[in-house]
């Protein structure tokens, strides 16, 4: 009786050591990591994703900092923050090079895929006056269709500052020769897009800018409620000046097709091999995110819910999360 009470105890003692001695081989033991993202809630999905994972590593992951993108790497450089999931490129590159580029940052591997942008208006606007190319807003009369103000100009709803669409949109305005009669309103992207919708169900017509992955294209269906603009020819500022945005079947909307990247600070990832192997291999399908970020839109958007879709994705993604896992340890050795 006496041996099987010891043999119980050695074996408790054994699993209890076995655990521990698992736990503290995991490579982010006692290390904390400092996430950011934009100040747009949706991004939160594909962040926390990330931080769930590095918490498999043993990783401390702190809410993510919403700061403006440029703000976010500059941090990033000097280490104040260790990574973002939110890199676009090309449309962040002027930011990401001011901010020290590949010296700086550690960015390997493809996040997401196919984030597509640019211009659209409402469907029947378009097919009653035959609307295909931004450049036909240069035509005071077709320009005054998009009035809201009564001012004679088109209204286009752009995007928040210090954004890279900002940028891109400005400098898209000027090369098209739209200054005369489109007037470019920037903001509370969230804020003008409600304005936007309201104007589209009360059957006004409406040309405003968006992106996907985002909940706008899930509510104003492209192809459906609306339809994209094309431009008269590819022109982009800065880094993404000689980027052609001419797709293969000769239809060109002013945007390349943007991927997006988890990039970290450089010297943190290379002391943190486990942590820069999972930023490579973590991939995320875009129709995930846009209908994460409906659910997000229809209402379930606080905390609690949005961690409640990362659960869900995980379990539903359970060996290929795993898989991650295993990558990012074995990395480590």
């Amino acid at each position: 009786m006496r041996h099987s009470v010891l043999f119980a105890t050695a074996f408790a003692t054994l699993v209890s050591t076995s655990a521990f001695a698992a736990d503290a081989e995991l490579p982010g033991k006692g290390i904390t990591v400092k996430p950011f993202q934009s100040t747009i809630a949706e991004e939160s999905f594909q962040t926390l994703l990330v931080s769930r994972a590095l918490e498999k590593l043993g990783y401390t992951v702190n809410t993510p900092d919403e700061v403006d993108y440029n703000v976010g790497y500059t941090s990033m450089a000097a280490g104040d923050v260790t990574f973002t999931a939110v890199n676009w490129q090309p449309l962040h590159d002027d930011m990401y090079a001011a901010a020290g580029g590949d010296k700086k940052f550690y960015r390997e591997g493809t996040y997401v895929t196919g984030a597509a942008q640019g211009y659209l208006i409402d469907k029947k606007t378009a097919e009653k006056y035959h609307i295909t190319n931004i450049e036909q807003l240069k035509d005071p009369k077709i320009a005054k269709l998009f009035d809201g103000n009564g001012d004679g100009k088109a209204d286009m709803m752009g995007c928040s500052p210090g954004w890279g669409c900002e940028a891109v949109i400005n400098h898209q305005h000027q090369a098209y020769g739209l200054e005369n009669t489109v007037t470019v309103n920037h903001g509370n992207y969230s804020a003008m897009m409600a304005d936007t919708i309201t104007r589209f169900k009360e059957g006004k017509p409406v040309l405003y800018y968006t992106w996907t992955p985002y909940w706008v294209s899930d509510v104003l269906k492209p192809g459906k409620d609306v339809v994209w603009l094309q431009v008269p020819f590819s022109s982009l500022p800065g880094e993404q000046k000689d980027i052609d945005t001419k797709l293969p079947n000769g239809m060109n909307y002013g945007f390349p097709v943007n991927t997006m990247h988890i990039v970290a600070n450089k010297a943190w990832a290379e002391k943190n091999p486990a942590a820069a192997k999972l930023f490579a291999v973590m991939k995320l399908p875009l129709a995930d995110i846009n209908a994460e970020n409906a659910m997000m839109h229809a209402g379930k958007s606080s905390e609690a819910d949005i961690q409640g879709h990362v659960d869900g994705w995980i379990k539903a993604h359970q060996q290929q999360f795993d898989g991650w896992i295993k990558e990012a340890l074995a990395a480590q050795k």
